[in-house]
């Protein structure tokens, strides 16, 4: 016998069984009733038994039906379970945006203040965190484990990503205390240009040039004296005075913790940090609630320019 029975052949035998009657059983099923009767004939021979007597008198279950009827119930009863299941699982997804970042955003309470704004108008969403090492400059978002993520711009492959500016910040270098740099008020790339850098991992690609200024130092790219991949092996890579390294002024407080100290460069551009999601999410109502949280929270409703970059 075999055993590759359909759901729907099931149902339709469990459905004449308790009507035994099979008008009254294809009303119940939105079919028609010469459909029902091809149906469960279809189901007697894959069985190779009959299911039901039908006379003039009416229809009543045969002993192989009376034998399977609890069994098709159990059936059935399993299989709604598992997709009521499955729907939970579904729904949950729908309901849950997962937030992607290296480090936290910080500036003046960001992330609380998008939070509530977006909770306000989503109130049945469920917001979830993820830290993400520095080797993903996307924070989550290449490998679909975020829905967006708080990013530092540029990012690879940008043709793929939509994003909002949140802060415009300038670039620090961070030093030890005892570097001789360290007692001047302000430097240049040139005054950089022969010390050793902390860099990002190479994964990071054009994230990693950006922090190490490959674009804008002069006399070549810099002597590599360490990689980092977070914020506590850049405070000790300091402090152990294996390099130096650029840092955003929101984010000179997390490694300035003792005996590391920062000041400006005069020629150096500002970094730019941004709310980003994949284009092809656009569309989804959280991510598009999330991204205009993020935009009233820093009251930045720009349009093009480099600052706000929509599919």
């Amino acid at each position: 016998m075999t055993t590759d029975v359909h759901v729907r052949d099931l149902r339709s035998f469990l459905t004449v069984a308790e009507e035994l009657h099979f008008t009254r059983a294809a009303e119940r099923l939105y079919v028609s009733q010469p459909a029902l009767s091809k149906q469960v004939r279809a189901l007697e021979r894959q069985l190779g038994v009959e299911l039901f007597h039908r006379d003039r008198q009416g229809v009543a279950l045969t002993g192989a039906g009376a034998a399977l009827l609890p069994h098709a119930r159990r059936v059935l009863a399993a299989w709604e379970e598992g997709a009521a299941a499955v729907e939970r699982t579904r729904a949950a997804q729908r309901s849950t945006l997962v937030v992607g970042m290296s480090t936290s955003p910080g500036r003046g309470g960001l992330l609380p203040a998008v939070r509530s704004r977006f909770t306000a108008a989503h109130p049945e969403a469920v917001v979830r965190l993820r830290q993400v090492s520095w080797e993903d400059p996307t924070a989550g978002l290449a490998d679909g484990e975020a829905d967006v993520a708080f990013v530092w711009l540029p990012l690879p492959d940008p043709e793929r990503y939509a994003w909002t500016v949140v802060a415009e910040e300038p670039r620090l270098v961070a030093l030890p205390d005892t570097h001789p740099l360290a007692a001047r008020a302000e430097l240049t790339l040139a005054d950089l240009a022969d010390e050793p850098f902390l860099a990002l991992p190479p994964s990071a690609g054009v994230l990693r040039d950006h922090w190490l200024a490959l674009d804008e130092r002069p006399g070549g790219p810099p002597r590599v004296g360490a990689e980092i991949a977070g914020t506590e092996e850049t405070y000790e890579a300091l402090v152990a005075g294996l390099g130096i390294c650029f840092v955003a002024t929101g984010n000179a407080p997390l490694v300035t913790l003792g005996g590391v100290t920062t000041r400006p460069v005069r020629d150096l551009s500002p970094s730019r940090y941004a709310l980003a999601w994949r284009k092809r999410d656009a569309g989804r109502p959280l991510v598009r609630g999330y991204a205009e949280a993020c935009r009233r929270a820093t009251r930045r409703e720009r349009r093009g320019g480099g600052d706000e970059r929509r599919p």
